[in-house]
């Protein structure tokens, strides 16, 4: 009976929420993401302002959190999503997990994002030499549930094989841009709200070795897609 009553109140709760969200604009597209691209700027400049990580920020966003964007990303621990953006807390979203494969869980994080926290903007960001991706194009054996997340990632690595230049990093952009796809058809909130036009779902990779997060075109979105 308990647990009938939690799932009750859960439900209550994000009905109210997402009315909340519906009158709530949240930042606008355009300028949350320049406030990304702006903050990667600076990050590979090396003259980041790391804005919002103050004691008063911390005090702030304890009653209540409006973030700018969500980024779904990969768990790598060399892309610390904050940072390369030069965000602070309570900025952003996150949601993260090797190869920033999504499922259930995923979903409804990205969806609460949206519906409850009225998010605008969701960034799918993957990274150059991605361990999960390259696992998928070498198909090589692996244990315990890695197989879930290379066999999420296997459509890229096979759309790529054949592509010129180097395999890995074309499937890492792939992988992105699948990604992307599969987000702005999820039934029922992100679909409806990104054919509205109230949500944009855009791809990005983070290239590790220079710091700079490069958005992928819709060119090259559709091309991959299709």
């Amino acid at each position: 009976m308990k647990s009938y009553r939690w799932i009750l109140c859960f439900v209550l709760f994000t009905l109210s929420s997402n009315a909340f969200a519906e009158s709530n604009t949240g930042v606008p597209i355009q300028e949350a993401l320049q406030k990304l691209i702006d903050g990667n700027i600076r990050f590979t400049k090396g003259k980041v302002n790391r804005p919002n990580q103050s004691l008063e920020r911390i005090r702030e966003v304890s009653k209540n959190q409006t973030p700018f964007a969500t980024i779904v990303g990969c768990s790598d621990s060399r892309v610390p999503n904050e940072i390369i953006f030069d965000q602070g807390v309570g900025d952003l979203f996150i949601v993260r997990t090797a190869g920033q494969v999504s499922t259930y869980a995923s979903w409804g994080s990205i969806e609460f994002s949206v519906a409850v926290l009225g998010v605008n903007l969701v960034v799918v960001l993957g990274h150059s030499n991605c361990g999960a991706v390259n696992a998928a194009c070498k198909a090589n054996d692996v244990p315990g549930h890695i197989i879930t997340l290379t066999n999420a990632i296997k459509p890229a690595a096979e759309k790529t094989k054949h592509l010129e230049g180097d395999w890995l990093e074309n499937a890492v952009k792939a992988n992105v841009a699948l990604q992307v796809s599969s987000l702005r058809k999820l039934d029922p909130i992100l679909s409806k709200r990104y054919n509205n036009g109230q949500l944009h779902i855009v791809g990005a990779v983070y290239d590790l070795e220079t710091g700079k997060v490069n958005f992928l075109s819709e060119d090259y979105i559709t091309s991959i897609t299709k």
